[in-house]
């Protein structure tokens, strides 16, 4: 029996007993293949896309409207039973944006909630909560974390709310909206103490910082049903106040909730849940033995410690490819599916039947000098960042004595190729744009990131274009993380000729400078539509 008959067999049976049931998830890398599997959206018009659970519109036009939208796990959570009296213990946590687009007028806010099951959705300026606004009374039972950000007030807030849009507990909120920064927050309710408690991060000076917490004690079974919904809701103002809301990541675990009057029927089928389990544990063992041996032929091939390893498995977001699944969706890397050709090897376009999408396929050439270093660079730094304007890496693969990379699909392909080859006439307008986007990815890079990340590679043609025509900066092999506070530049010599500014030629060194002196060498190339630099050597050599 494989393992993925075997998982469903357990999901039927704990459907059979739902009470003694926890519910644990954690999806590191929201998209299309979450919807109405495992997540389900409702209202004017969410949807779930590549970058995540999108509550309100990130297009101008339909954010203009002034939206609400919901998305909540496809299963009900048995919070308490009231035959025991039984109340479980639970704890989420997610990352998530809330974008202006730069403007300092907005308007919603996104929620954690818990509601009952037949609860309804209701317009934009009850954060998706279900308020009749007219009354601005609770049509359903509902407790919810706001992250509120609303335009009437000079300050953005975390708040615990219970059947009403006023706030039991908030404190104050620094969002940075306006840059679109990513957030997390934890939330965390303990059935014994009563309490729950409410982590976040907010943004100073740039920098990410996890700000002061808030808790609040209340007993859920006073509060809510037995069963209920939980996910995620969020609204935008209309006109000029529109913000985009959306959700990367969320993971979720409550406790078993035992039922003293339901043991016999548990009874019942103990025998076949002991016969999945061992079938299950028997299949579990085999294919990690399999990935255990495939993991010691990449140490060996590569190089690669097992420290690293673990780092590749425990990157938030990307997954891992096996070889054949990428074999396959490029047709075995034919000459035909490549898109381009590097000092670093092959990029191929594929499409991954499974998931119903196209990829871009990073192949790193054996005769790549430092090929094995900047593929490790970039699976662990860009697989850590979140940016509207940087490429999305969605996974990574290390076997057969091959190291591939996977992105999403730039249809637009590289800026170079629009300047100097022709590919399409860029506006004016369109050229800003492009511009002004590269400029938001370097100051994410530099600034609103928790850690400093130095690119050192910023050209023309490692920044991608997508079917927009919207600017997304790759390529983070030759990156480097440094602290903020600390000094920022490091020894190691590394970029292209003509990007790289003069004084790294003469002291060895780069720094956030050098970096911005790069996107100056781009902005040029972006104004003029010609090569700043003519090569009469191969790119890669100083």
């Amino acid at each position: 029996m494989t393992l993925s008959r075997t998982y469903l067999l357990i999901y039927f049976l704990a459907n059979l007993i739902p009470y003694v049931v926890s519910i644990t998830f954690n999806f590191t890398n929201i998209g299309p293949w979450n919807e109405n599997l495992e997540i389900v959206t409702e209202g004017d018009a969410p949807y779930i896309s590549k970058y995540g659970i999108q509550l309100t519109p990130d297009d101008i036009p339909s954010a203009l409207l002034g939206t609400a939208g919901r998305a909540k796990y496809v299963r009900s959570l048995h919070l308490w039973d009231n035959k025991s009296g039984e109340l479980t213990s639970f704890s989420t946590s997610f990352t998530f944006v809330i974008d202006s687009y730069r403007k300092t007028t907005y308007g919603g806010g996104l929620t954690f909630f818990l509601a009952e099951n037949n609860s309804v959705i209701t317009a934009e300026q009850a954060l998706g909560l279900p308020i009749n606004i007219t009354s601005m009374k609770s049509l359903s039972r509902f407790v919810a974390v706001t992250f509120a950000t609303p335009w009437g007030r000079s300050q953005d807030y975390v708040g615990i709310s219970i059947n009403s849009l006023d706030s039991v507990r908030y404190e104050k909120w620094f969002s940075n909206v306006p840059g679109g920064g990513v957030c997390q927050a934890w939330v965390t309710y303990n059935s014994i103490s009563k309490n729950l408690t409410v982590s976040f991060t907010g943004f100073q000076n740039g920098t990410a910082v996890r700000q002061d917490g808030l808790n609040y004690m209340v007993d859920l079974t006073n509060e809510l049903p037995e069963s209920v919904i939980f996910g995620f809701s969020g609204s935008t103002s209309r006109d000029d106040f529109y913000q985009s809301i959306s959700v990367i990541s969320w993971s979720f675990h409550s406790l078993d909730l035992p039922s003293k009057d339901k043991v016999g029927k548990v009874g019942l089928i103990v025998g076949m849940w002991v016969a999945i389990i061992v079938m299950a544990v028997l299949v579990f063992v085999l294919r990690r033995w399999k990935q255990k041996k495939s993991s010691e032929n990449e140490v060996e091939e590569y190089g690669f410690d097992l420290e690293m390893n673990k780092d590749f498995q425990m990157g938030i977001g990307p997954k891992r490819f096996s070889y054949h699944q990428l074999a396959r969706s490029t047709s075995n890397f034919d000459e035909n599916a490549k898109l381009g050709e590097g000092g670093f090897g092959g990029v191929y376009k594929g499409f991954i039947k499974e998931s119903n999408m196209y990829i871009a396929v990073k192949r790193v050439s054996r005769s790549s000098k430092q090929g094995t270093k900047e593929y490790a660079s970039e699976v662990l730094i860009i697989s850590q960042l979140r940016h509207r304007n940087l490429v999305q890496l969605l996974g990574w693969c290390h076997e057969n004595r091959e190291l591939l990379l996977v992105y999403e699909l730039m249809e637009n392909g590289s800026l170079d190729l629009h300047l100097f080859m022709e590919k399409s006439l860029l506006t004016w307008e369109t050229r800003y744009k492009i511009a002004i986007g590269l400029s938001f990815a370097l100051l994410y890079l530099h600034e609103e990131w928790e850690h400093c990340v130095l690119h050192r590679d910023i050209k023309s043609s490692n920044v991608m274009l997508d079917s927009n025509l919207n600017p997304k900066l790759g390529d983070f092999g030759l990156a480097k993380l440094v602290e903020h506070e600390k000094d920022t530049k490091t020894t190691m010599l590394a970029g292209t000729m003509g990007y790289m500014a003069p004084e790294c030629l003469v002291t060895g060194k780069v720094s956030k400078q050098s970096d911005v002196y790069s996107f100056g060498i781009v902005a040029l190339e972006i104004a003029s539509g010609r090569r700043t630099v003519v090569y009469t050597a191969d790119e890669t050599q100083i």
